[in-house]
């Protein structure tokens, strides 16, 4: 209870000082350079969760245990919400600097491809009715798939032209102000923290389902 009153007035914190206690940066149409206090820790924590989907999936395929699957799938479902949220301010920005929500971007087109990749995931689990089948599969996608991320997320945007500004907060004088730095880190710290909690929430429910499906088949089993 504590942790989580914590969070809220944290985040609360965050989202008035992102707005009024730091500036508009220079160069950047009204108030949208604001959007990085967003943006950005929504496709850190999406990464984060992938790769935590990963070492989940490789703990499976190696101890067999269900806990991992656990932590597997629920960081991947997400991490793909987070790729979506990050997604949708990307496209916010995008109207509003460059006229479109969707420009074809290479950094608007790794997501995507991005999103499909982790969308047959969830696709691959439904398909294999035999929960253990479906998670070794799961598994065993999980890891090639992350093996995409690194390239999509850090690779092809630099080695691409891309409308993408790489100092997003004054681009005629790179870096931040000791105020934008300091509501930056503490956006990144807030989302992250928002994660575990989300995280374990997710695992906690997965869980729960797991016990009411054992408890049926034990009562199935007995009639």
């Amino acid at each position: 209870m504590i942790y989580k009153t914590l969070l809220a007035i944290w985040m609360a914190v965050i989202i008035v000082a992102s707005f009024l206690f730091t500036e508009a940066a220079t160069g950047f149409p009204g108030e949208t350079s604001r959007i990085l206090f967003f943006h950005v820790p929504q496709a850190w924590v999406a990464t984060l969760s992938f790769l935590i989907s990963m070492i989940g999936s490789a703990v499976y395929l190696a101890k067999r245990t269900v806990k991992a699957d656990y932590v597997a799938l629920s960081a991947a479902e997400l991490g793909f919400l987070f790729c979506v949220l990050a997604t949708v301010t990307g496209s916010i920005f995008a109207k509003v600097t460059w006229g479109s929500f969707w420009n074809w971007d290479p950094r608007e087109t790794s997501i995507v491809i991005l999103l499909m990749i982790y969308g047959a995931y969830f696709a691959l689990r439904s398909a294999v009715s035999d929960p253990e089948r479906s998670r070794v599969f799961a598994g065993v996608y999980s890891i090639l798939a992350f093996v995409t991320v690194p390239f999509l997320v850090f690779v092809v945007p630099r080695i691409t032209t891309s409308l993408h500004p790489e100092n997003t907060m004054n681009p005629a004088n790179p870096g931040m102000d000791p105020k934008t730095l300091k509501v930056f880190l503490g956006s990144l710290l807030a989302y992250t923290a928002l994660y575990v909690w989300m995280l374990r929430l997710r695992i906690r429910i997965l869980r729960l389902e797991g016990l009411r499906v054992r408890d049926l088949f034990r009562e199935s089993d007995n009639k």
